[in-house]
């Protein structure tokens, strides 16, 4: 899949500020996100899995602590599961047009859910990216009116099913996908989908992944690690399995610390 441009101008992108280390991990994001659905990687997505992987193979290179705290923690994040005290957070900036991005949601994401999530090293939290013009903007918005009445990740499920995409989200499928995912209140999804609140939200999130040098989805950080593309499951266990036992190496190390503190 070629890499898309956003329908809003460049002058409209307001680069979030960070460290001297966040730039040069921006530009590697932005590096891999393109190798990641560059033309010529197309036909498959894992095809550029190496570059990926290659990039953030050390367990302290290519993860950068500003990065990392991108994120919220928020108990009332809709737009996200797992619990807030994870030791592991996995941000994804995604376009519901986006096959790469589907391709995780269907063969990926549910496998991390039920490994990790579930035993509560992970958390995910979702960021709304669309990149692929109105339609994947109106998709967004429709998503978060859907997490407001606590059927996000219903309707991403909904929204991401083979061939959905291809159907299009214009006004009545919107509906139609979130009657699917069991939204309660169709009236107020509706009023929600084109309020300025959804508009806010979306329009946030996206400035975030501009931020940080998201050119093209998926585009993962995990604890600040940047990874690009719809990677094999190995490449998120491995940046997965790394943050956590760096996590819990943190945690002791000031456990003692704290041990130390009260001897004396």
């Amino acid at each position: 899949m070629p890499k898309s441009t956003s329908s809003r101008t460049p002058s409209s992108r307001k680069p979030l500020i960070y460290g001297a280390g966040v730039v040069i991990a921006a530009a590697l994001l932005g590096f891999v996100s393109y190798r990641a659905t560059a033309p010529d990687h197309s036909a498959s997505p894992s095809s550029s899995s190496s570059s990926a992987a290659d990039v953030t193979a050390d367990p302290d290179a290519g993860v950068y602590p500003e990065l990392a705290k991108l994120a919220r923690r928020d108990a009332g994040d809709k737009l996200a599961q797992g619990r807030v005290d994870a030791p592991v957070v996995l941000i994804e900036y995604a376009d519901f047009k986006c096959g790469y991005c589907g391709k995780f949601a269907r063969d990926t994401e549910p496998a991390l859910v039920k490994k990790y999530v579930e035993n509560g090293t992970l958390r995910i939290e979702w960021r709304n990216f669309p990149i692929f013009g109105a339609e994947s903007e109106a998709a967004a918005r429709a998503a978060w009116a859907a997490g407001q009445q606590g059927r996000f990740w219903q309707f991403h499920r909904a929204a991401y099913a083979e061939g959905t995409k291809e159907q299009g989200f214009g006004k009545d499928r919107l509906k139609a996908l979130a009657q699917q995912a069991g939204v309660a209140d169709l009236d107020r999804f509706a009023r929600d989908t084109d309020s300025s609140a959804a508009s806010a939200a979306v329009g946030k999130d996206q400035e975030q992944g501009y931020g940080i040098g998201a050119t093209s989805t998926p585009s993962f950080l995990i604890n600040g690690r940047p990874i690009a593309g719809a990677q094999p499951m190995e490449t998120f266990t491995q940046a997965i399995e790394e943050a956590a036992e760096k996590a819990r190496n943190t945690e002791d190390a000031k456990g003692d610390e704290d041990a130390e503190g009260s001897a004396k």
